[in-house]
């Protein structure tokens, strides 16, 4: 005989019926919260994620991506917004969820990592490997290549920077420096 019990078969001693298991995308958006990304960070994507969410649905369309995730600061290119989509095998013209875009966004963070792309350049200026460049050859990358800074910028810059005797700069130092999270208070 069943009883009029919700869930259960109406046999004593009977385990109570089994809790559904959370979807993995639930899951990884448990553990990125708790482990990896701060609960700031986390409500500044939410924030911006909800600013995408036309229909309020807890959904942003996968075309608008690479805009929210720019937004965020991050910098992927449009095939890097590809391949994420296709790892979570979610079509161009559909819709991703938050625990989705969270998981996405950790990844690109993991793959973007400003010290190891300004020690890159570093060590192409140092070809002799030695751990420090000239300042005078630092400011003239800095000035007349890739995204141009102006000589106050680089100033700026060079003020974070202990420069040794003969205008040397230990780049490790310098690189740290210039890295550090600025403090929001």
């Amino acid at each position: 005989m069943v009883s009029g019990k919700a869930g259960g078969l109406g046999r004593q001693g009977s385990s109570p019926p089994r809790q559904p298991i959370s979807p993995p995308s639930s899951f990884l958006f448990v553990v990125l919260q708790a482990k990896f990304l701060s609960q700031d960070q986390i409500n500044e994507f939410k924030e911006c994620f909800s600013l995408y969410d036309n229909n309020h649905k807890g959904k942003i369309k996968a075309s608008d991506l690479i805009t929210v995730m720019r937004c965020l600061g991050a910098s992927p290119t449009p095939s890097e917004v590809d391949r994420h989509l296709l790892w979570h095998k979610i079509d161009r013209r559909a819709e991703l969820d938050f625990s989705t875009f969270l998981n996405i966004m950790y990844k690109q963070m993991q793959q973007e990592d400003p010290q190891q792309e300004i020690r890159t350049a570093m060590a192409m200026i140092d070809r002799q490997k030695k751990g420090f460049i000239p300042v005078s050859e630092l400011r003239a990358k800095l000035t007349k290549m890739g995204e141009k800074l102006s000589e106050e910028e680089v100033d700026d810059l060079l003020k974070e920077a202990k420069v040794g005797p003969n205008g040397i700069i230990k780049y490790e130092d310098f690189i740290r420096r210039i890295t550090i999270p600025i403090t929001d208070y």
